[in-house]
């Protein structure tokens, strides 16, 4: 990473004015809000951490609800420093961003080295990404685990991979640039377990970087020692594949350095989890699946298109047939030799950049086909996609250049991605970005505000979406979606069972949409009429949702 970093390039500048302007426009857009709830979780997470040396929700009660907890930790020091958690999250978001964006243009120079803009192209879709950017803004740490995605592909194969092929006539005694040492695994290592320390799903990335990056590694020693090709890189004209000087030792020094730097960071993750949740996941994990467990109905395939369909709202959908176009760049074929004379980037690395994406959504879509905020949970995958679209696009403008249609359809292709982007980034996403922001202000941060100075902390609150309420007005609450109440996840759709747990634990009040009321029914006997408090926001019933209202349990009385 630092090798990245380094080299300073006048378009990083670029980037990072780009990346800092406009996210500032969609929080400006937003007054300075989040658009989900779970944002507030991560900030009530970090606070407690900072000020009472707390790994809990509620003060006093330690739990594993934190998908994230690098994330928490990074929070965690805004508030250590006194920086306004507002400045310092949409700092932390910008940030990530410009390194995705980056991560991303060195990536694309070295897959198709000599293809003027390649660089450009790729740093300026990246940031100009609309899905990013909402990432970027929203107070979660999507924006900076997509970020880690490229820089643990970086660390794959950079050492590896992208070292010149020689000259016709070279021998092989020279001694090629690959950087594989014990140091650069643990880099490696490092940096695949900070990934998984933001999101768990870090570890499928991890393994398959890992795999594909030993897999080249070892193509070298082949080469080196039994005549075969000694890499999987296409090699350009007037270059051969010579064999390269990567010994096994120094494969198995490198993957020795992986594995110590990835053990060195997660298993004090794991040993916290255990503790608190019993298991190596936190308490999230298991309830979010249980809460969208009706979804499994669906066939497969109708899971992995609810996951995939919003993530085609974007300039990224007329990348794709330069995401077409890339796989059959990477994936062994016949090729014409005039074509293959400049490209050439590892195979590998193209794979990674596919199978990423095509792995995490696969995962969501079986375990927790959750489409909902912009398909959140698969907007990581976007960085790769939208890489390898760019770079695919270029490689079909490029092949394009031979004949007349080729050349109009291939630059048109070019200029409306570009401009898909500009327009969604522009001109449709703060305006879905504020209506996010408002729905959450008007109805959960304003119940936590009503809640804060009207209900008495000793009174219990059940509620569903905690984090609003937990940051505005903390006290000790029911969580009805089990994030910090996990006893609740076996019955969590079974009504009767959720009523008799909320008496059982003595719950005075029930804060909730109508939807989140346990069997649906706002009029259900075990809430007093009317509610006491009813929130009025516009943002929700314009974007066809409800209200939240905050409801007298009937066993507590209604007088």
């Amino acid at each position: 990473m630092r090798s990245l970093l380094s080299r300073f390039h006048p378009l990083d500048g670029l980037l990072l004015a780009i990346s800092i302007g406009i996210t500032l426009l969609y929080v400006a857009t937003a007054s300075g809000g989040f658009p989900l709830d779970d944002s507030w979780i991560h900030q009530v997470y970090g606070r407690n951490l900072a000020f009472n040396g707390e790994w809990a929700f509620i003060p006093g009660q330690p739990s594993a609800a934190s998908t994230s907890p690098l994330y928490t930790v990074l929070l965690a020091a805004g508030y250590k420093l006194g920086v306004d958690y507002r400045l310092w999250t949409h700092v932390l978001g910008m940030l990530a961003l410009w390194i995705t964006a980056m991560l991303g243009s060195r990536l694309a120079e070295r897959l198709l080295p000599g293809v003027r803009g390649i660089r450009l192209a790729a740093g300026l879709a990246l940031a100009l990404a609309w899905h990013l950017v909402w990432a970027a803004a929203s107070g979660m740490e999507t924006m900076l685990f997509s970020m880690w995605t490229l820089a643990v592909m970086f660390l794959a194969f950079v050492p590896m991979s992208f070292s010149s092929p020689r000259p016709e006539g070279e021998g092989p005694g020279v001694r090629g640039n690959h950087g594989l040492s014990f140091r650069s695994g643990v880099a490696f290592g490092l940096v695949g377990a900070l990934a998984t320390l933001t999101r768990p799903e870090g570890a499928v990335l991890t393994g398959i970087a890992g795999v594909m990056a030993v897999t080249n590694a070892v193509f070298h020693v082949v080469g080196a020692h039994g005549g075969a090709p000694s890499s999987v890189q296409a090699v350009g004209a007037g270059l051969r594949p010579s064999p390269n000087t990567i010994g096994r030792g120094e494969v198995i020094r490198w993957c020795i350095g992986a594995a110590v730097g990835f053990a060195l960071l997660i298993t004090p993750y794991f040993a916290l989890n255990l503790s608190l949740a019993g298991g190596l996941l936190p308490d999230t994990a298991a309830a979010k699946q249980a809460e969208n467990a009706p979804a499994l109905a669906l066939s497969f395939l109708e899971r992995a298109w609810i996951m995939v369909k919003p993530l085609l709202a974007g300039g990224q959908v007329l990348l794709l047939p330069g995401m077409v176009a890339f796989a059959v760049m990477i994936l062994p074929h016949p090729v014409k030799p005039d074509v293959r004379a400049w490209y050439t980037a590892p195979r590998l690395i193209g794979l990674t950049l596919l199978l990423w994406p095509l792995a995490l959504i696969a995962l969501y879509a079986a375990r927790l086909p959750a489409p909902y905020q912009h398909g959140r949970y698969v907007i990581p995958s976007l960085p790769a996609l939208i890489l390898a679209g760019v770079v695919g696009t270029a490689w079909l403008t490029h092949a394009g250049k031979r004949t007349l249609a080729g050349r109009v359809l291939s630059r048109s292709l070019a200029i409306a991605a570009g401009l898909a982007f500009v327009y969604f980034v522009l001109l449709a996403g703060p305006g879905v970005y504020k209506q996010d922001v408002a729905i959450i202000d008007q109805e959960m941060v304003a119940a936590a505000g009503w809640i804060a100075t009207h209900l008495p902390p000793e009174e219990l609150l059940a509620v569903h979406d905690i984090g609003a309420v937990g940051y505005f007005a903390p006290r000790p609450i029911l969580d009805l979606a089990g994030l910090v109440s996990p006893e609740v996840v076996p019955f969590i759709l079974n009504p009767p069972d959720l009523w008799a747990w909320l008496q059982a634990n003595g719950a005075h009040y029930l804060l909730a949409f109508p939807n989140q009321i346990p069997g649906g029914d706002s009029n259900d006997s075990h809430l007093c009429q009317p509610a006491v408090w009813a929130s009025g926001g516009t943002a929700s019933p314009a974007a066809g949702g409800p209200n939240m209202a905050v409801y007298r349990l009937a066993w507590a009385g209604c007088g």
